[in-house]
């Protein structure tokens, strides 16, 4: 409206809207994305509306669903923020991916890797999170400055400090916050008892609740449907005996809540709530409620193991087991979000997954819930366990090194706002000052006057320039495009020749595009000429 009052029409306006605006979307579960009814947002414009000026139906299209399956009747705001800014992105690399396959239906015609929304994994703030104890131990041994630089600076030249701390003092601090995290859970626990009815003579047995001796695993999230918060639940007798073996037991510690609204998450909590209220496995599993910072705060430091098993790939990011991995905690993690680009096996596990093959819901969680249960068997009971030669799990410890120096400089928040400020907030403020009106408007003119004739590009002949047009991996094919461009012209369009991969339905895959460049034109027929190289890897 304020652009319109300076005298551009709408089609300017939104192009100088565009140029300076980054969205960037958050979930790829079309339940976290608002839509509204159309006269919800109607409402507000026209004659009698705040913004009388503005074009009522103009404003309506920008949020509307006019890709294949859509609701023309609702208003989409993450469509509508898609359509207003020149630059996007997801909140991991997988996300940008999926987000570019979620939201191709606004670029017809482009394959999904064309789509224009990148992405820039998110960080954690690292003094936010990172237990004092962690930050004692790093500057008794490397120094209060370096520690903090490593913190929030970052760069793994400062990580690489971790590697000088002895084994026994990481051991030590780890030993000592599982230890205040059992503390912690006890109280927790006696204060939800008694939010129960329960009495304090009841609850002696609260006071062996959790063992700082035993390998401890946390699970603590907003409980919606797609995190599975119970998939641990699949076998509860192979989950028992992991709680209660009697040489490597396994404690968890689960903490979360529903939103008022998601009945769905609510009975998640409820079924996990009835498993450890089982007087067979108190002591080794506990349901926190109220799940909130001061709660994390004491979570993450204190596990030995993060938890996350979300149907993939519907996790955008996930940033728990960052906070955790800043403390020493190894994460245990379905391949999605910021694990599926960052995992190493030197410092974590992988939980091989179903997503993909057709499964069916409950088929694909007995899959992976038995992925799950294997892994704390076979590969993470047995590493916490295992003891070197000076009485220590050496190996163990070896990870959680690794964790700290390869995972720590990666998921700081200052990494992300470095990258969000040089490859999508410094452009995007460069665009908007140089998008002066005049600018604006000649962009607005060129687009409609493209859109318009755009039906009258047609790609007539392609040939190859070489003498045998026998096509091989590993060779350069020289090729030459005869184009029809109609009412527009070579500085109006770019010529690209795509190659790739033939997947099994006959689509392109992984497809590389290249220019090609103007060599002759327009001829009798109006056809121009365009030539280039195209390399078969």
């Amino acid at each position: 409206a304020e652009l319109c009052d300076q005298g551009l029409d709408f089609d300017a306006g939104l192009e100088a809207v565009r140029a300076g605006t980054v969205f960037t979307t958050h979930t790829p579960v079309p339940a976290g994305i608002d839509r509204f009814d159309r006269e919800l947002v109607a409402r507000h414009f026209g004659p009698d509306a705040e913004l009388p000026r503005m074009d009522v139906g103009r404003i309506l299209a920008l949020g509307m669903e006019t890709y294949p399956g859509g609701e023309p009747n609702l208003f989409n705001m993450a469509v509508m923020g898609l359509r207003l800014a020149q630059r996007a992105n997801g909140v991991s690399l997988l996300h940008g991916q999926v987000s570019r396959e979620m939201f191709s239906g606004l670029w017809p015609g482009f394959d999904p890797e064309e789509v224009p929304i990148t992405s820039v994994t998110n960080g954690v703030h690292a003094p936010t999170w990172v237990a004092p104890e962690v930050f004692r131990l790093g500057a008794r041994q490397i120094g209060a400055q370096r520690t903090e630089d490593a913190l929030t600076v970052g760069g793994s030249d400062r990580w690489d400090a971790v590697g000088d701390i002895p084994d026994q003092d990481v051991w030590e601090l780890r030993r000592s916050l599982r230890e205040q995290l059992v503390v912690e859970v006890r109280d927790r626990l006696r204060a939800s008892w008694r939010q129960r009815g329960a009495g304090t003579a009841e609850l002696g047995w609260i006071d062996g609740v959790l063992d700082p001796d035993v390998l401890t695993i946390g699970f603590a999230r907003r409980v919606p449907s797609y995190k599975r918060l119970t998939l641990m639940l699949r076998d509860r007798d192979r989950l028992m005996d992991l709680l209660l073996h009697p040489e490597r037991p396994i404690q968890i510690v689960v903490a979360g809540k529903a939103h008022p609204a998601d009945d769905g998450g609510k009975r998640l909590v409820q079924e996990l709530v009835r498993f450890a209220d089982d007087p067979r496995v108190r002591h080794r599993i506990v349901f926190l409620p109220d799940y909130g910072m001061a709660m994390a705060q004491k979570l993450y430091p204190g596990c030995d193991i993060w938890l996350n098993n979300p149907l993939r790939p519907l996790e955008a990011c996930g940033t728990s087991g960052m906070k955790a991995a800043l403390n020493g905690c190894l994460n245990l993690s379905v391949l999605d979000g910021w694990w599926d680009e960052w995992f190493q096996p030197d410092f974590g596990w992988s939980i091989p997954t179903a997503d993909g093959v057709g499964t069916d819901p409950d088929r694909r969680d007995d899959i992976e819930a038995d992925a799950l249960y294997e892994l704390l068997e076979q590969r993470v009971t047995p590493r916490f366990y295992e003891q070197g030669q000076g009485g220590l799990p050496d190996r163990w410890i070896e990870m959680v090194r690794q964790t700290l120096t390869l995972l720590g400089p990666k998921v700081l928040a200052g990494r992300m706002v470095r990258e969000y400020v040089e490859r999508l907030y410094a452009p995007a403020a460069h665009a908007h000052r140089t998008m002066a009106p005049d600018v604006a408007r000649e962009l607005a003119e060129w687009k409609s006057r493209v859109r318009a004739q755009w039906h009258g590009v047609t790609v007539d002949h392609v040939e190859t320039t070489a003498a045998t047009t026998t096509a091989e991996l590993g060779t350069t094919l020289g090729l030459r495009v005869h184009v029809g461009l109609g009412a527009l012209g070579p500085d109006d369009v770019e010529i690209q020749a795509v190659s790739g991969r033939v997947d099994e339905e006959g689509r392109i895959a992984d497809a590389a595009t290249v220019p090609l460049k103007s060599v002759g034109g327009p001829d009798a027929d109006g056809r121009w000429v365009y030539e280039g190289p195209l390399s078969l890897d």
